[in-house]
């Protein structure tokens, strides 16, 4: 079943626990979380602290996509802070097998991320170690791009490889995701779609969140 993934980029992180908590009553099951660095991409988001904490407040899987370089160094705290999922870079890695391997053995779900200019053929060694490949459709570091139109034939593409090789691993697609074309993305091939001001800039955010996932019904 397809599911939607509010990107809390995009909330008021100055009431975080009831942002998600009010995505949670009208049926969200899944809550990505942006971790910049500054260096990776130009911007600097959450930490350990703030995931530990929401834990806490929430029982949503909690997916953490770590957009910074040398990931290896934050696995076992971001696990140990209650993450669900945790997905790396494929460019941010120099030993992106090794990295997976400390994510698995950590406990969390494995996810490997694309930028738009990466193609899926750097997967071709890992694919079998991951659960998620996470498909950026926009260029990594702010909230609020548009969504990159050949995006949608990366998905199709690794949906076909995916399904090919009869492996279960679940696609996200991050970036640009809102209610006018969740439907396109999903019937692409994508599983878990994560939307940051597709739900948190609307006025009635748990509306944007239904009238998504009712866009998904019979996909």
């Amino acid at each position: 079943m397809k599911k939607i993934a509010p990107s809390v980029l995009s909330a008021d992180l100055s009431r975080l626990a009831d942002e998600v908590r009010e995505l949670e009553e009208v049926g969200a099951e899944w809550i990505h979380l942006d971790v910049m660095d500054g260096h990776f991409v130009p911007n600097l988001t959450i930490g350990v602290p703030v995931v530990k904490s929401l834990r806490k407040k929430t029982h949503l899987i909690l997916d953490v996509h770590l957009m910074v370089y040398e990931p290896e160094g934050l696995i076992e705290p971001f696990a140990t802070a209650g993450a669900d999922v945790i997905t790396v870079h494929v460019e941010a890695c120099t030993h992106l097998h090794r990295v997976l391997s400390k994510i698995r053995a950590s406990g969390p779900k494995v996810g490997v991320a694309l930028n738009p200019a990466t193609p899926i053929w750097t997967l071709e060694e890992v694919i079998r170690e991951v659960d998620l490949v996470l498909v950026m459709s926009v260029n990594p570091g702010f909230g609020g791009q548009d969504f990159i139109p050949h995006s949608l034939e990366k998905v199709r593409k690794l949906r076909q490889w995916i399904d090919q090789l009869g492996l279960k691993v679940l696609i996200e697609v991050d970036g640009g995701v809102k209610l006018e074309n969740v439907r396109e993305v999903a019937l692409a091939g994508a599983d878990i779609l994560v939307s940051g001001s597709g739900i948190f800039d609307k006025p009635d955010k748990r509306e944007a969140f239904r009238k998504m996932r009712e866009a998904l019904e019979g996909v």
